[in-house]
């Protein structure tokens, strides 16, 4: 297995979902009694919904990445044990 390759692809899959589920958690107790999102001036109401909207397509993309990393490091192996295959038998040739 390609080690640094599967960690920052755990890693860029944990932040990724951990920025989603905050975003979302932030928007649900943003919420009043009548289901309306709360917010004490406009202004801060299309900040907030476009550093939201921001976030979480940056959280999207690490979960691509992450995923993208967890299948190269497995790929990259199978791909090592054919090269290590292919030597040895080159090894026995001789």
């Amino acid at each position: 297995m390609d080690t640094p390759t599967l960690i920052m692809g755990i890693i860029a899959l944990i932040l990724g979902i951990g920025l989603i589920y905050w975003i979302s958690r932030r928007k649900f107790y943003r919420r009043n009694a009548m289901g309306a999102e709360g917010f004490s001036s406009f202004e801060s109401s299309v900040f907030i919904r476009f550093i939201e909207s921001v976030g979480k397509w940056i959280a999207y993309a690490l979960v691509i990445i992450g995923l993208l990393g967890i299948w190269a490091s497995t790929k990259g192996d199978k791909h090592k044990e054919d090269y290590r295959r292919m030597q040895k038998i080159e090894q026995s040739r001789k």
